[in-house]
């Protein structure tokens, strides 16, 4: 198989998160750990931080992997979903895996994918945990795909655990309150194990206080240490609160040599060291064009504070979602006084963009429907003066598509 008929047969074939939603999870770990012992336990033979919560979980995994490489180590990045290609999922020192690698991995264990029907994302763990120790990585940054708990990930034991926020996210799967969900995330606090939580919540702290407790590991509330305030080239005023997690996270790491240079200069560099993309990413200027990857009421609510202070002229929102979003709190954000222009993710999960149009229009917000994201991006681009503004969001299958 061609890198491309690899890539089509894992998608298609399989069920996946991304493209059907609740159906394509398995809720267990038995797959991935069956898949696991197949390939000769390699989550057993690396050494990892894991990183779970709402939001900030992508950019933190990206800094902590972009601060360990200034230190001069191999640094394993899994994070997902990916934006433009597979092999962003699966990383060392910023550069993805080869495509050589992907397609022989699904060839030489196809069979058994087949017939134990591994979901999407249980074959992509065991990949780059594969990966990982094949390439002798010093220590790997592994982000949770969903949840924590019964995350495929949830396999590996840590150095450090780090859980960044709770916010009301695929509430059909995890829980429907934040208390809920964070009894799901802190699924992945292991026994002696520190763990870091980026952001105190009074209805989670307690949660988190207990779960620590019963593991007998440490546990530290980075925002209420004394921290300097680091500078990150990660753009966003949310970065604040992830910059501290991610601090806090490299002062529990032990046995690895991490001086105040590599810190300053790891998240200075995070972009060029990792490869991130489509965090506050500015594709233009006159007017500015940015794209952003949040996609939830707690995400969008910084985001939406981050445009208001830009006071441009106009504002021009490129807007499309996936069809599992609770729309009414999130659409409630948004200014009436703004241009729109509504769009449907090219994703089976995305919502049609004329049933967003209508429902916008409850929350008074007025634009045009477009068949697909460049078509609303190109009109945007056509209406907007240079002094006005053009975001692209809502999802981040909208922003795979512009960046």
């Amino acid at each position: 198989m061609t890198y491309q008929e690899t890539l089509d047969w894992m998608f298609q074939q399989l069920p996946m998160y991304q493209k059907k939603g609740a159906e394509a999870l398995k809720n267990k770990l038995d797959n991935i750990l069956y898949f696991s012992k197949v390939l000769g336990n390699p989550h057993e033979k690396f050494k990892s931080i894991h990183v779970a919560g709402t939001n900030g979980k992508g950019s933190s995994s990206h800094m902590l992997a972009s601060i360990l490489q200034e230190a001069g180590y191999k640094v394993g990045l899994y994070t997902s979903p990916h934006l433009k290609d597979f092999r962003e999922r699966i990383k060392i020192n910023g550069v993805p895996a080869s495509k050589e690698f992907v397609v022989d991995f699904i060839q030489n264990h196809k069979p058994f994918l087949e017939q134990n029907d591994l979901s999407f994302f249980e074959m992509t763990v065991g990949m780059a945990f594969d990966y990982f120790v094949k390439e002798e990585v010093d220590i790997a940054i592994i982000e949770v795909g969903l949840g924590g708990r019964l995350d495929s990930t949830n396999i590996i034991t840590p150095e450090v655990s780090l859980i960044t926020n709770i916010g009301l996210d695929h509430t059909q799967i995890l829980g429907d309150t934040l208390e809920k969900i964070s009894l799901e995330k802190a699924g992945i606090i292991k026994r002696g194990v520190p763990v870091v939580i980026s952001e105190t919540q009074p209805e989670t702290k307690g949660i988190f206080k207990i779960m620590a407790a019963q593991k007998g590991c440490k546990i530290v509330f980075a925002d209420q240490l004394e921290i300097e305030n680091y500078k990150t080239d990660l753009l966003g005023a949310y970065q604040t609160k992830n910059v501290r997690g991610v601090v806090a996270t490299i002062n529990e790491l032990k046995d690895f040599e991490i001086k105040e240079e590599h810190i300053l200069e790891g998240l200075r560099n995070s972009i060029g060291n990792t490869g991130i993309l489509g965090r506050w990413q500015v594709l233009g200027e006159n007017p500015k064009i940015v794209c952003d990857t949040a996609h939830n009421k707690e995400g969008l609510e910084i985001v939406l504070k981050q445009i208001e202070d830009f006071k441009a002229q106009k504002v021009h929102f490129v807007l499309g979602f996936v069809n599992d979003k609770n729309l009414a709190e999130v659409l409630n954000l948004f200014p009436k006084h703004a241009e729109y222009y509504f769009v449907k993710p090219n994703i089976p999960r995305g919502l049609e963009a004329e049933e967003l149009w209508k429902m916008a229009l409850d929350f008074g917000l007025k634009g045009e429907i477009f068949k697909t994201v460049k078509n609303g991006f190109e009109a945007a681009l056509e209406q907007a003066d240079q002094e006005d503004f053009i975001y692209v969001g809502g999802s981040t299958f909208v922003v795979a598509e512009v960046v």
